[in-house]
């Protein structure tokens, strides 16, 4: 029995050391080796100095737009290297461009697509968007085929977007089209065929500006609940100046049908303003309020 715990222990020791041996070899084999660099003429130190001179801003550049931990800076390089050996590998080439495309669409394409889909019905889910990926490229036709694909994620975008803007402002553009509706039973408002809506406070007798005429002009904006987004004295004591078809529909229609010495109130719906965008303070939808005096036509 003695005999038989010396021999155990003589082989737990053995099996210790031969670990303790792998290890430490393997320690010294992942040990990178450091090549001493000669420079010995000119184009040697100019493209040394020009290869460290690329490096400026490039870790700042890592930590902050690829998210690269500088604790790994050395597998960075592995990496590097990697690249630089596979210009004349194919197959190297192939796997490097894979790594590349992969974080585009995970920093950028990949998050675009999930908020597009927020506040939607439907959602976009990583693991089958990169399975539908990865099949269009080996031409999987199993589930379905490109065109098909195209065809069902434009109109899901549609559908979405219209949801969506239907959820977040389909108040705000109905509020806009209640007060047109209204609006337009009012004395003295007038409504043209595009839908636009005014009112003569002043009637000029001067000329009227052309589509391309720069005017000089007085004004108030305002939405449907009657906040000021913006004015003219907001930018000085001057009329602003620009050309009638350089601005919004509504107001390049409303200004080529005014007299210079004129003052209307447009109303103006979303189709005729910023539609669908969000500017500002105005919201996508909004139907608009102006006060517009015309000053002057520069010629």
């Amino acid at each position: 029995m003695k005999k038989l715990f010396f021999i155990a222990l003589a082989l737990l020791a053995s099996a210790s050391f031969s670990t303790a041996t792998a290890k430490a070899k393997k320690k010294k084999e992942q040990a990178p080796v450091v090549v001493p660099v000669s420079l010995t003429n000119g184009s040697d130190s100019l493209s040394y100095a020009a290869g460290m001179s690329v490096t400026n801003g490039l870790i700042p550049y890592l930590v902050q737009q690829q998210g690269v931990d500088t604790a790994y800076m050395a597998d960075f390089i592995a990496g590097f290297k990697e690249a630089v050996s596979a210009v004349d590998d194919a197959r190297q080439k192939a796997r490097m461009a894979g790594i590349d495309i992969a974080g585009q669409v995970l920093q950028r394409m990949l998050p675009g697509m999930k908020k597009e889909f927020t506040d939607t019905p439907d959602s976009i889910l990583a693991e089958l968007f990169f399975r539908g990926f990865t099949d269009a490229l080996l031409n999987d036709t199993t589930v379905m085929r490109v065109p098909e694909a195209s065809n069902i994620f434009q109109a899901k975008q549609q559908t979405n977007k219209a949801a969506k803007e239907e959820k977040l402002y389909g108040a705000n553009r109905k509020a806009g089209e209640d007060f047109l509706k209204e609006n337009k039973t009012k004395e003295g408002v007038i409504t043209t065929p595009s839908g636009l809506q005014y009112k003569v406070l002043k009637q000029g007798e001067g000329a009227v500006p052309q589509r391309t005429d720069k005017v000089k002009v007085h004004y108030e904006g305002r939405l449907v609940d009657g906040t000021v987004f913006d004015a003219s004295t907001k930018h000085g004591t001057e009329p602003s100046s620009f050309r009638a078809d350089q601005v919004i529909k509504g107001w390049t229609e409303a200004l080529t049908m005014m007299p210079v010495g004129s003052k209307w109130q447009l109303y103006i719906p979303y189709q005729l303003a910023y539609g669908e965008r969000n500017t500002g303070n105005i919201k996508p939808f909004s139907m608009l309020i102006f006060d517009v005096e015309l000053i002057d036509i520069e010629k």
